[in-house]
This record gives structure tokens, C-alpha cells and sequence, in this order.
């Protein structure tokens, strides 16, 4: 337990030099945790590593730490990327770059088999970094090809120019924020964790991770015409 607490109390100091050092770029994760709600579920990612690894704290435990040189190798991919982000002024690469350098502390300063034994925690930390927002218009796109079909089978009249449609009276925009992309973003981070811890089969976690990104585009789809068909409908009631 001793050298578990010497270990410890090294990464522990590591840690709080890598946040001290690039404060900006942490404070900008938090910032957009809080305030964006695209990335509101980044608040949970933390407890729920600290959960996963309180899940193996027994198997940890019969592990012996040591330091482990070839994890500084993770910390500086961790600091050029960092670098690479502040010289293009890429808040994505930045902030991807501190996760790094937090992740090559814990596998420098406890050794390999301690990373293997937190593998799955320590990849889960990237989520973290608050990333996704590239599949808004894709999104968009896919959003107007599921509505548009709907349209036309209840009757309504509808083109569509892009992310316009013109639907009976009224023209609707799939903006960014009608994308869905928030859905699947989440999804896609709380799916990860559900498929590592419910099942064990890489195949049913294959088909688990489809199902989650799939229905949530799916459900948007049918937000988007459902708004679109009731305000036709209404305006149609209204008109007569």
C-alpha cells in the first residue's frame, strides 16, 4: 500500500502540474461542459472514470506499480499536439493534447500493467475532450432525406433546396441545432460505455454501438417531420 500511495501522490502531482501549466485550454473544456449543450454530457465523463476505476480497484490492487519510461512517449504526443493546436489555433487539438498528456502520467508513473488494467477508463477519458460538431451538416443532410419521404407519403407538398424545405405554406430550416448531432454525441459516448460494461461479445457490442447512433438519427428525422407536418396541418384547419 505504500508504494501504491508513493505512486499515487507522483501522479497526483503530475496531474495538477499538467492542469496548472494549461489552465486556459482546461478551463475552455469546462466552460463549454457548462455552457453548450451539445457537450453537457463531457460532466459525467469524469465520475463515470472515476467509477470504472473504482470497478477494479480489488484487481489494481495485486498490481504493483512502477515507473514506466515509454508512457512519456504518450505525454509528448500529448504536448506536440498541443503545440500543433496553439500554432494553428485549434482549441480541439489543444484540449485533445492535455487529455494526452494526463493519460501518459498515469501511464508513466504506475507502469504498464497498471495501463492495461485501466485501459478501458483511460481511452474513455478522450471524451472529454468536447469534439463532433464536423457531423452537423452530414446530419442535416440526412435529417432532409428522411423527412422529405414522409412528407410526400401524408400528402403534403414539399421540395427541398438543401437544408430549406418548402412545405405548403411555409419554408423550414434543418439548422445546426435540428441536426440531431447532440443526440448522437452523446450516444456515441454513453453507447461506448454501456457496450464495454454489458457485454462481453465483440460482435453484440458491434451491433449495440450501430443501434445507438442509428436510432437517435432515425428519432431526430421523425422530430423534424412531425414539426413540419403538424404546422401544415395546423395552417391547413386554419384556412378553412
Amino acid at each position: 500500500m505504500t508504494l501504491w500511495r508513493r505512486h499515487l501522490i507522483g501522479l497526483a502531482v503530475a496531474a495538477v502540474a499538467v492542469l496548472l501549466i494549461f489552465y486556459a485550454d482546461v478551463a475552455r473544456m469546462m466552460t463549454i461542459w457548462w455552457t453548450s449543450t451539445t457537450f453537457g454530457h463531457c460532466l459525467f465523463i469524469g465520475p463515470v472514470i472515476a467509477w470504472l476505476v473504482w470497478q477494479r480497484r480489488r484487481e489494481l490492487a495485486a498490481l504493483d506499480p512502477v515507473a514506466w519510461w515509454p508512457g512519456l512517449l504518450l505525454v509528448a504526443l500529448g504536448g506536440a499536439g498541443w503545440l500543433m493546436g496553439d500554432a494553428g489555433s485549434v482549441s480541439f487539438a489543444r484540449q485533445l493534447g492535455v487529455v494526452l498528456m494526463l493519460q501518459g502520467a498515469v501511464v508513466t508513473l504506475l507502469g504498464g500493467q497498471v495501463a492495461r488494467g485501466l485501459l478501458f477508463p483511460l481511452g474513455y477519458a478522450l471524451f472529454l475532450v468536447p469534439f463532433g460538431e464536423s457531423l452537423e451538416p452530414p446530419l442535416q443532410a440526412v435529417t432532409v432525406r428522411i423527412v422529405m419521404p414522409l412528407l410526400h407519403l401524408f400528402g403534403v407538398p414539399a421540395t427541398s433546396n438543401g437544408v430549406l424545405i418548402h412545405a405548403g405554406r411555409y419554408y423550414f430550416e434543418v439548422a445546426e441545432a435540428c441536426s440531431g448531432a447532440k443526440f448522437v454525441i452523446a450516444m456515441l459516448a454513453f453507447g461506448v460505455l454501456v457496450a464495454n460494461v454489458c457485454f462481453v461479445s465483440w460482435r453484440r457490442r458491434a451491433w449495440f454501438m450501430v443501434a445507438a447512433l442509428v436510432v437517435p438519427v432515425i428519432a431526430n428525422g421523425l422530430r423534424a417531420f412531425a414539426t413540419i407536418y403538424a404546422a401544415n396541418l395546423t395552417s391547413v384547419e386554419a384556412a378553412t
